[in-house]
């Protein structure tokens, strides 16, 4: 190791964090667990996609077999390899360690990483309001709790605000992923309807908000800051208008429109009904990589299976398990999932096209959006979104969906307009695949 040179003199700015996780880790390979442990690290390193590192302890030692590789981290040490075997499948150098790690990171010592495109790792977390276990793929998107924190835009001056890059600072160029394996730095549209909510209730603080529309006009990536600008057009007791103008770079990504209310009692009432589906515990868990937000799919509609087909809709049970403060973090989280599930809805019909298929051979998005509030939300409880798909075709998908609480209440309903074209170009020429959110 002392012939290893260190570079973390040259690069003060680098850092790598060693965060114990909560729950447990495991890896598969061709069908059995090659590790499995509750004392996991998730290493996060200055421009390389997260890693989770298992005690050396909870290897199954007899699949490996050490090689002649060696490679050499200038801010962790010299890296040894093993190859994996399963049954009749071997990948060579799929696990590695660094035997000596530098003092600076010296709790590397003794444990060992997987490539995760050669090996399936996770991350388990029990729930135990559930009596479930929910597995992530690793490495996640993130956390319930960063999420919020995007969309949770802060005052930066008159009338603006702000929001973060993700991770903050961000990963940079994820020089150590093949190109396949780079998300598509491309930031949900449902994240910049929420944004557009919470900035307008802190405008107007004093009123509901009833319903937002939005327009999407450029894709914002996710690693640089947003700017949310507000304009509010008329404040009246009754009701409130706020444009926003979402911009990144000086260039506009969405224009949206927020409606405020202040408040009056029913004259009369009339709510659609909710649909008959199994509870939510009786649905498969749906991973979109978010820590601490639990999605479940009735009858697992929402797959990648080119052979399962069935109609135009999908139904799906969302809660997040930690309830945000303010009635406006909680439409905001509520409106952030109603772009996810549209255009998978269309595709069912068809065999051979999914979601799979999105950001590879199809060019798909949300192009506009509009939801109008109905009844107060608890989204730290299930809620169901109802997501036909009303039309599909000449490049464009119509959606029609409502939201309704685990006791039957109309909570929201939504519209989505949105884009399923063939590549024109390829997709690692406009910034590869995208990240599940």
């Amino acid at each position: 190791m002392s012939e290893i040179e260190s570079a973390w003199g040259r690069y003060p700015g680098y850092a790598i964090d060693l965060v114990p996780w909560s729950g447990r880790g495991r890896a598969t390979f061709n069908g059995t667990v090659v590790a499995e442990s509750d004392s996991c690290l998730i290493v996060k390193e200055s421009d390389h996609q997260d890693q989770l590192y298992f005690p050396m302890d909870d290897v199954a030692w007899e699949h490996f077999t050490e090689t002649e590789l060696h490679t050499v981290c200038p801010f962790k040490g010299q890296a040894d390899y093993w190859s994996l075997s399963v049954g009749n499948e071997t990948r060579e150098n799929v696990v590695w360690a660094y035997r000596q790690p530098f003092s600076e990171v010296a709790g590397l010592e003794g444990h060992v990483a997987f490539y995760t495109d050669q090996v399936q790792v996770a991350l388990l977390e029990e729930v135990v309001e559930d009596d479930d276990v929910v597995a992530y793929r690793f490495p996640v998107w993130g956390t319930a709790a960063d999420l919020a924190r995007l969309i949770d835009v802060v005052p930066d001056g008159d009338r603006r605000f702000t929001s973060p890059s993700f991770p903050d600072p961000p990963l940079g160029t994820f020089i150590d992923l093949p190109d396949d394996r780079r998300p598509r730095q491309v930031i949900e549209g449902g994240q910049l309807l929420g944004q557009a909510i919470v900035a307008a209730s802190k405008t107007v603080p004093d009123q509901r908000v009833v319903s937002a529309s939005m327009v999407f006009t450029r894709a914002a990536r996710f690693d640089s800051p947003l700017a949310v600008e507000v304009d509010l057009l008329r404040q009246g007791r009754t009701y409130s208008t706020v444009e926003t103008r979402i911009v990144q770079h000086d260039k506009l990504c969405s224009v949206g429109l927020v409606l405020l209310d202040g408040g009056a009692e029913d004259v009369y009432r009339v709510t659609a009904e909710m649909p008959e589906v199994p509870d939510p515990l009786d649905c498969p868990l749906r991973d979109f990589q978010v820590i601490g937000r639990d999605i479940r799919v009735v009858d697992g509609a929402y797959n990648f299976d080119p052979d399962d087909v069935g109609p135009p809709e999908l139904f799906v049970w969302m809660r997040y398990r930690d309830r945000p403060k303010g009635p406006a973090m909680q439409a905001a989280l509520l409106a952030q999932a109603t772009t996810h599930y549209t255009i998978g809805a269309s595709m069912r019909p068809h065999r051979g096209i999914t979601e799979a298929l999105a950001h590879v051979t199809l060019s798909t998005g949300p192009m506009a959006v509009d939801i109008a509030f109905h009844d107060e939300a608890d989204v730290s409880d299930w809620h169901l979104y109802e997501n036909p798909a009303v039309y599909a075709g000449r490049g464009q998908v119509q959606g029609q969906g409502r939201i309704f609480a685990r006791d039957g209440r109309l909570v929201a309903s939504y519209s989505v307009h949105a884009m399923v074209r063939s590549f024109d170009t390829e997709p690692n020429q406009i910034g590869g695949f995208t990240s599940a959110m």
